[in-house]
């Protein structure tokens, strides 16, 4: 492992000796090692550090191990790093309470070294090979999508299936229908939005190639609760119901990979509707450039311009369209973006991403 690759290892435990012992060996391995003597102190080094993987005790004062996942799970920045467990209980309701939050991996006190560096190695190899797939369009799915692969009981993906293209405009589902496929995005955009009694729509989502919409109301085995649109022509594969419930309910790994989607999900969603609720229509209008130029950028590209109609990003921001293009105006005079037709170019994504008020 050179220099450029070592990766760094947060051990959450409050035993001296155990925290020394594993710090140590994990070193000899050639790994970077920060440690923690209780559960508040390692949700603060993960924050600030961010390593790539994070050993932790259970039961430690302060904060046990399932308060410092579920706080971590709850953050956007350490939600997905690799989580082992190290305890002595046995009892099979204690793993399947550590699965079942999201933990990668569970070790039984005492452990000898060989056991937890295999368990480490198989954890960094695997979440390297996701990341060597992940787009920031597909972060957070790509990972569920790794692990279907890896498992072989359904093939979730396949050159076999069929893809259908669609034009602008086309509906692929509409509220109230009863679901009966989940759709993954191959190429092109599709919004996913809410309408009121007055008929105006909000915007919930935009999906973006490599992303999968349609899943939730499956999971909840209700109709759809809103709409799917398509906004730029759009490649699409679809993926039977059966086959997707199917695979979620054989296999624990694809299941813990698809829990740790729903959270992130879940989080976007809060700091959206804390952005609708109290913020001003500059921070909202700022917010909205921000994430829809998140969403739409590829990985190692300077992407800086949004193709997006003033109606669809109005309904995105959830401001009248006006509204909106009168903030837009006043950032072109501060010189924060640049307007065309159909077109938005960001300048200054610094400041829109700080912007005071």
């Amino acid at each position: 492992m050179t220099a450029t690759e070592t990766k760094t290892i947060l051990v959450i435990e409050d035993n001296e000796d155990v925290r020394e012992n594993i710090a140590e060996l994990l070193e000899l391995s050639n790994y970077r090692v920060i440690t923690a003597a209780n559960g508040q102190y390692g949700v603060e080094m993960a924050t600030k550090e961010n390593p790539d993987l994070i050993v932790c005790d259970i039961m430690m004062p302060v904060i046990d191990g399932y308060g410092v996942l579920h706080l971590l799970s709850r953050n956007k920045k350490t939600y997905g790093i690799p989580f082992i467990f190290l305890t002595a209980k046995s009892e099979r309701a204690d793993f399947r309470k550590s699965m079942e939050m999201g933990a990668d991996d569970y070790l039984i006190k005492p452990f000898d070294g060989v056991e937890l560096l295999n368990a480490i190695e198989v954890r960094l190899k695997k979440c390297d090979s996701i990341k060597a797939g992940v787009s920031l369009n597909g972060i957070g799915l790509q990972p569920f999508i790794d692990a279907a692969k890896q498992t072989g009981n359904v093939q979730l993906i396949s050159d076999e299936r069929e893809v259908y293209d669609y034009r602008k405009k086309y509906s692929l589902y509409t509220e109230g229908q009863k679901p009966k496929a989940v759709y993954y995005l191959l190429s092109g955009k599709v919004k996913a939005f809410k309408t009121n009694e007055e008929g105006k729509e909000l915007i919930t989502d935009i999906f973006v190639a490599g992303d999968f919409l349609g899943y939730n109301p499956i999971l909840k085995d209700v109709n759809y609760t809103d709409n799917a649109q398509v906004i730029e022509d759009a490649s699409v594969m679809c993926i039977p119901r059966e086959e997707f419930v199917s695979l979620l309910t054989s296999d624990t790994q694809v299941m813990q990979q698809f829990i740790k989607l729903i959270t992130k999900n879940i989080l976007e969603k809060e700091e959206t509707l804390v952005n609708l609720v109290y913020n001003s229509l500059r921070k909202k209008v700022a917010y909205g450039l921000v994430k829809a130029l998140d969403k739409f950028k590829k990985e190692g590209t300077p992407q800086t311009v949004l193709e997006i109609s003033r109606e669809n990003l109005a309904q995105l921001v959830g401001v009248a369209t006006e509204s909106l293009i009168r903030t837009l105006a006043d950032f072109k005079i501060e010189k924060l973006i640049d307007l065309q037709a159909g077109r938005v170019t960001i300048l200054d994504e610094k400041r829109l991403r700080e912007l005071p008020y």
